[in-house]
């Protein structure tokens, strides 16, 4: 059985299964895994580190991988585009902000635009400003998200935009059984991160990938804590979903008094990360994080996925009689 959708033939990929975007995690050898196994590895340009992105995209060799950024980040830096572009990367991907300053560019340029959304009307503006895929990003959701649940976000945004452009599912997916549960909700494929965090070609941290693999959906939150101890400032309407810890479960109730208390916070944030401290270092992962059990790699996990879903759509009918 061979899991064919809009998705897997507008971007010219054999399995609807797409690596999310995840800054400082998806670098350029895990893209270029998930590419080679079918999927569509997407490199993740987080804040808009020149030399970071460049050094990733050569570590994808002659792998043809996505390019994602946070599109408010973008926004203050739109030279990082033409850096972009001219790898002329299989997709672009938008996230956190109106796609309507580079669609056209993008658009010009004949390469997938691919824009995540966290709310219906949010994709329908995508799709007017020129989205090509729409990625309905649940709260489940590791990293930043909004607050609509996937079950019911995805089929209301593949009512309000599916019949224009295929809509893939992101949000608590991280095995066979989700991609199965994303088609029948309408989706053209999924957008994994979690499942990914801990792989062999991750940039995370080994204690963070052991935190991530020990770790229980159960056990995150929502919370700005690691963003203002970072001093990014990220627009109120997204919040990110990490892993709790002590140093998450000290200020997530006074985010003032971190503000107040930055000057000392943000180095030892920062200390932390590197030393992958994960008592005060973010784990960023979501609520799937229960089904990641074990290392593997990005290229095993793409299959693996596929395979379940294969076996638990095979069998949808026997299980219905």
């Amino acid at each position: 059985m061979s899991i064919k959708t809009a998705l897997t033939s507008l971007l010219d990929i054999e399995h609807p299964i797409l690596l999310a975007p995840m800054a400082g995690v998806s670098g350029g050898a895990l893209a270029s895994a998930v590419t080679n196994a079918g999927g569509l590895g997407v490199i993740g340009g987080g804040y808009g580190d020149r030399d970071w992105l460049t050094g990733e995209l050569l570590k994808a060799g002659n792998t043809q991988v996505g390019i994602g950024f946070i599109t408010w980040s973008l926004q203050k830096n739109p030279g990082l585009l033409d850096v972009a572009l001219a790898y002329r990367p299989k997709a672009m991907f938008l996230s956190f902000g109106d796609i309507d300053g580079f669609a056209p560019r993008i658009r010009q340029a004949e390469i997938p635009l691919i824009a995540q959304v966290q709310t219906v009307a949010q994709a329908r503006k995508a799709v007017a400003d020129g989205a090509d895929i729409i990625v309905a990003q649940g709260t489940e959701a590791g990293g930043h998200g909004g607050g609509r649940a996937t079950l019911p976000l995805v089929p209301a945004i593949v009512d309000a935009v599916g019949k224009q452009v295929p809509v893939i599912a992101a949000g608590g997916i991280a095995d066979g059984r989700g991609l199965a549960a994303a088609l029948m909700l309408g989706a053209s494929g999924v957008l994994c991160g979690s499942v990914f965090y801990a792989s062999e070609e991750s940039l995370a941290h080994p204690k963070s990938k052991e935190a991530a693999i020990a770790g229980s959906g159960d056990n995150t939150v929502r919370s700005s804590v690691i963003d203002v101890a970072r001093e990014i400032d990220w627009p109120a309407q997204w919040n990110i979903r990490t892993l709790k810890n002590t140093f998450i479960d000290q200020w997530h109730g006074d985010l003032d008094g971190l503000r107040r208390n930055v000057a000392t916070e943000m180095p030892r944030y920062v200390k932390a990360r590197d030393a992958g401290d994960v008592d005060v270092s973010a784990v960023i992962v979501g609520e799937a994080v229960d089904l990641i059990r074990r290392d593997e790699g990005g290229a095993a996990i793409v299959q693996r996925i596929v395979s379940e879903a294969e076996v638990h759509l095979r069998h949808a009918p026997q299980m219905l009689g």
